[in-house]
């Protein structure tokens, strides 16, 4: 199978350019820069390598480096961003601190003609995020690109098929960065294009039957899109050696429960098994405001519920999670920055009492493990389920997680849900959707009387990756009729407010 390598330089765009690369029929892999050796990237045979991005500067001492006979190795290079300032250092050119003329955002670029270009315009609309650029391009490369503010917006040797970008091409802002990534794939890597998910699904399954065979599996099943597809994928390959553990931690939103139990218990036939840990879940997470602290509790008492399900039911070797590829990247490895820690990540106690984890999933983005679903026979109804996440509510409310906030924020999301749900049809909705119940209050007046309940925020965001999103411009009678029916119909919340903040700098989730 052809492989285009993702070097990881920490940048937090590095999963949605195996993304973008695999959208184009070319399976990525990506590896860290300091997980990798300059040997095993020759004896793997890489049609093609990206350098990423990352928050460094290359001239710092510590800054993440690579062996620099990577550029001698006869194999396609793309830098994007830093990757691009790294392969110019490395190739004995110079990068500089750009002061106060960084570029942030949309900038407006001019191309020269290159393989790197082809059916690009001269003139279009880059995405630029960068303090420093190359001040002077390495001996052998050429600039091929600028823009108003750098004079090196991209720069290329053709006949080594080296080339570095200061811009982001995976960025959906970039005007033409589909083109530009399908020009170095085809045109300058020689890829075919033969890789898609569905195959390599067939693979992930043919791989799980090979390597749990024989053992019994204990699924985390949260009955969110991540788990249950990663329920489908496990029982193809090992069938009755799955066993589905579904916990109510008490953190679900609102009759979750019931339906999560109705769907795979009788629906889909599978082997699930329902443990109320609500009473302990709330005991633990008493007085607890930290959203770490709550991911990290939260994470742990999982796995115990776990092992105690697992005494019961007889041996079990295998833990299997519904990981995917943001939750990797965000709970941070490598050089990249932590978000957040996702508690089937990041949050997992150091010593678990099962032989192994299997996570079928962590190679997958959110699209891709819908696809998955889909072509696994899960109903269309459960495949486009509203994201959650793992830990519920808990880090949907901010500060100390009590059963009273628990029941107010349950009625106040499904308000938000049903009102946007009743006024807009599925394929107009935003992507996620939700209420969040803040520590935050506020005066208010009912009835003549003073009030000072607490303040809901309601959030909604266009995405098609989850990786970057934009706050969605909702309908203000959507809005209205939310703010007027949870403010009425809700005791203890007193005012609602909308979220317009985009990822980055924010994140989807409040915690």
């Amino acid at each position: 199978m052809e492989t285009v390598l993702v070097l990881d330089f920490g940048g937090q765009y590095d999963q949605l350019i195996a993304r973008r690369v695999r959208d184009l029929g070319v399976y990525a892999e990506i590896r860290y820069y300091d997980g990798i050796t300059l040997e095993e990237i020759k004896e793997r045979g890489y049609a093609g390598i990206i350098f990423t991005g990352g928050p460094a500067s290359v001239y710092e001492k510590n800054s993440p480096r690579f062996d620099a006979g990577i550029l001698q190795a006869g194999i396609p290079i793309l830098g994007i961003c830093y990757g691009a300032q790294l392969m110019a250092f490395l190739a004995g050119g110079e990068v500089t601190s750009a002061g106060s003329s960084g570029e942030y955002g949309r900038s407006p670029m001019r191309v020269k003609s290159s393989p790197l270009f082809r059916d690009v315009p001269v003139k279009s609309v880059s995405w630029m995020s960068h303090t420093d650029f190359i001040s002077r391009v390495p001996e052998g490369f050429e600039v091929i690109a600028v823009t108003d503010s750098c004079p090196c917006a991209a720069m290329g040797n053709e006949k080594r098929k080296l080339y570095g970008v200061q811009f982001h091409p995976e960025v959906t802002h970039t005007e033409y960065g589909k083109t530009i990534l399908s020009n170095f794939l085809f045109g300058i890597c020689g890829c075919r294009g033969d890789w898609d998910s569905s195959s390599h699904v067939m693979k992930i399954i043919d791989e799980l039957r090979e390597k749990l065979s024989g053992k019994r599996v204990l699924l985390a099943l949260s009955g969110g899109v991540d788990s249950s597809v990663a329920a489908a994928l496990l029982h193809r390959a090992v069938g009755d050696g799955l066993v589905c553990v579904f916990v109510d931690h008490g953190l679900l939103r609102k009759d979750e429960a019931k339906m999560v139990a109705e769907t795979f218990g009788e629906r889909l036939g599978v082997n699930l098994i329902k443990a109320d840990a609500s009473e302990r879940f709330l005991r633990a997470l008493s007085g607890v405001t930290d959203p770490e602290e709550k991911r990290r509790i939260i994470g742990e008492q999982f796995i115990r519920v776990f092992e105690d399900e697992a005494e019961r039911i007889g041996r079990v070797h295998v833990l299997a999670q519904g990981t995917i590829y943001p939750d990797v990247i965000e709970s941070g490895k490598g050089a990249s920055a932590v978000i957040k820690s996702h508690h089937n990540v990041g949050g997992l106690p150091d010593v678990i009492g099962f032989d192994e984890i299997a996570e079928p999933l962590r190679d997958l983005f959110k699209d891709e493990v819908r696809r998955a679903g889909i072509m696994l026979g899960l109903p269309e109804e459960l495949v486009w389920r509203q994201p959650f996440p793992g830990p519920g509510l808990a880090v949907r409310i901010t500060g100390e997680v009590s059963r009273e906030k628990l029941a107010m924020l349950r009625e106040a999301d499904a308000i938000f849900r049903y009102e946007v749900d009743s006024a807009l049809p599925r394929e107009e909705r935003p992507s996620q959707y939700f209420a969040v119940l803040t520590d935050l209050h506020t005066v208010g007046v009912m009835g003549d009387a003073r009030t000072y309940g607490l303040t809901a925020a309601l959030r909604a965001v266009d995405t098609d990756d989850f990786m970057t999103a934009l706050w969605s411009r909702l309908p203000y009678e959507v809005l209205e009729r939310a703010s007027s029916r949870i403010t009425n119909e809700v005791k203890g919340i007193s005012r609602v407010v909308y979220d317009i903040s985009s990822k980055p700098p924010a994140t989807v989730e409040w915690e």
